[in-house]
């Protein structure tokens, strides 16, 4: 009796797993979906979509940028996640309802189809995709928002500051997303304004 061998399987994320092993040098975590792990090499900073939008028009720097559904994920120096509350503090926009949150060691996104491929067939509606992807290679972490003297310019080849400073990053994230929700409150009439907005 012969035995036949299965064909092997195609991969259900058209080889993105295997770009960002080899391209990025990004752990992952099969899928379908493909996810990109967190903690390891970046961390991801979480907001609503329509917050992180307005967050990209006003030109803010930023590392890597993706859209996953209702949310807005930026990438950012690893061990951020952790020091987050105490950096929403320090800026004071603590103890107020921001939807901003992070993602690092344990966590994981949705990785989206690797810059210039196709979304895979069968993808759900509201999938993972870049706004502003990785570039190729394996230096990408030392361009993430990171700590640094405030108000520093940094002094990358042609002055354009090197990483962009997580500080602005984090303040500029918060006052996006203290807008969307007075504009969603607003929006929504005046029978949903029983909790006082802090203004900015």
């Amino acid at each position: 009796m012969a035995f036949t061998l299965p064909a092997p399987r195609v991969p259900f994320d058209g080889g993105s797993a295997r770009w960002y092993k080899n391209e990025l040098g990004w752990a992952t975590a099969e899928g379908p979906p493909v996810r990109l792990i967190t903690g390891l090499r970046f961390d991801v900073l979480r907001l609503p979509a329509d917050a992180g939008t307005a967050l990209l028009r006003r030109g803010v720097r930023t590392g890597p940028v993706a859209r996953a559904g209702g949310a807005m994920l930026l990438l950012v120096a690893a061990g951020t996640a952790e020091e987050l509350p105490v950096l929403l503090d320090w800026l004071e926009w603590g103890g107020i309802g921001l939807e901003l949150s992070a993602l690092g060691q344990g966590g994981s996104v949705p990785a989206p189809a690797p810059p210039g491929h196709a979304v895979p067939a069968g993808a759900p509606p509201g999938a993972a995709e870049w706004l502003r992807p990785p570039k190729a290679g394996r230096e990408v972490e030392p361009s993430l928002p990171a700590f640094g003297a405030v108000g520093r310019v940094g002094t990358g080849p042609g002055g354009d500051g090197g990483a962009p400073d997580l500080v602005r990053l984090v303040d500029a994230a918060a006052n996006a997303c203290h807008r969307a929700r007075l504009v969603r409150t607003c929006a929504a009439g005046p029978h949903t304004r029983a909790q006082p907005l802090a203004f900015s």
